[in-house]
């Protein structure tokens, strides 16, 4: 079993990275870490007007294509547009082609000593699996992370429409939490798939994001939407914070501050049936900063799994020491490169 950095090093084929900006920075710094060398970036003909990325001008694929005789293509940006993994399909189907995992927030890289330094908590958490689809999309997501390769994303993909009627219990979700609520697309979700709803406790710690989310509580007269300008986390107090305005803002990294604070103080024993956990890389923090909510009410948890690569075995695990009659569910919607990876847990002895 090898990872594809490690076949990376010993192929000795020309290396050219598909994207520019964040993703292909940390690629090119892996790479670099390793003692490899990117020859080349490129992009869509649409994004190419003359641009440098890391001191190199910026290809089309033709020129790609006409500069290099045997290359393997990185892609070094995500995305869920259909037309967009259309194309990356299509080069997959032509070229050799390889989507290499990097966290999206710190952590370990995911390669073959990674693996095998967790092998047994990967295997904790596959026992632990309520059914065969969600057994088939964490060994393939294992192998993406492994490899690289697109097919394996292919495999593990889930249908958003069937995830509401299973694993999820939309009818029964009354009191959510919805922690990492962005600028209220998920509340909007809420209130379009859960028919019996009447609180939401919305935090999301970005300032901008923020004022977008309680415009659009107050525009459309969402009284039972609570709305708090915090970041979910295991104790209550300030921490810095990357004030970005986008979906990756995050406690932990930058020039800000922003406060922080425990599920369990905001709700003050309150109830809730549900729980969203989007947070950019806390989840473990912000799991921890609501366990006793979690004991007590046992609410149907969604928890973002793609953030860090520890928390593919660390955050399964964790909650089954909180809760241990929680079955476990995984479910991914289509994504290059293993986003949207969600985990569900569902306290079936729960009833509405």
């Amino acid at each position: 079993m090898i990872d594809i950095w490690t076949y990376l090093k010993i192929c000795e084929k020309t290396i050219v990275v598909y994207g520019m900006g964040n993703g292909a920075d940390k690629i090119t710094d892996e790479l670099e870490r390793r003692g490899m060398k990117v020859s080349a970036y490129f992009a869509s003909d649409d994004f190419v007007r003359g641009q440098s990325f890391r001191s190199l001008r910026v290809m089309t694929f033709r020129e790609i294509v006409e500069n290099f005789e045997d290359f393997v293509i990185l892609i070094a940006f995500a995305s869920s547009l259909p037309d967009v993994m259309a194309r990356m399909y299509a080069l997959d189907a032509d070229y050799e082609v390889y989507a290499p995992d990097v966290p999206v927030v710190g952590g370990a890289v995911f390669d073959r000593e990674f693996y095998l330094a967790h092998a047994e908590e990967f295997s904790q958490v596959r026992k632990l699996l309520a059914d065969q689809e969600s057994i088939d999309i964490y060994d393939a997501m294992l192998m993406y992370k492994l490899n690289g390769r697109l097919d394996f994303l292919k495999r593990g993909t889930s249908s958003y429409e069937r995830v509401l009627t299973h694993p999820m219990r939309c009818e029964r979700y009354r009191a959510c939490a919805d922690l990492g609520a962005y600028n209220g697309d998920s509340v909007r979700e809420f209130i379009a798939h859960f028919p019996n709803l009447e609180r939401i406790v919305s935090l999301e710690p970005d300032r901008r994001n923020f004022k977008k989310l309680t415009r659009f509580v107050e525009d459309n007269a969402l009284s039972f939407v609570e709305c708090h300008n915090c970041a979910a986390f295991s104790y209550n107090g300030e921490m810095a914070f990357s004030q970005s305005g986008n979906r990756n803002a995050r406690a932990g990294e930058g020039k800000d501050t922003v406060a922080v604070r425990t599920l369990d103080s905001i709700l003050a024993g309150r109830s809730v049936d549900y729980i969203k956990y989007d947070v950019e890389g806390s989840e473990y923090e912000a799991i921890l900063g609501s366990a006793e909510t979690i004991k007590r009410y046992r609410p149907d948890l969604l928890v973002s799994l793609y953030h860090r690569n520890e928390d593919m075995f660390r955050l399964p695990l964790l909650l089954q020491k909180i809760n241990p009659n929680y079955r476990f569910y995984i479910r991914r919607f289509p994504y290059v490169p293993a986003w949207d990876l969600n985990l569900y847990a569902i306290d079936e002895d729960t009833v509405g």
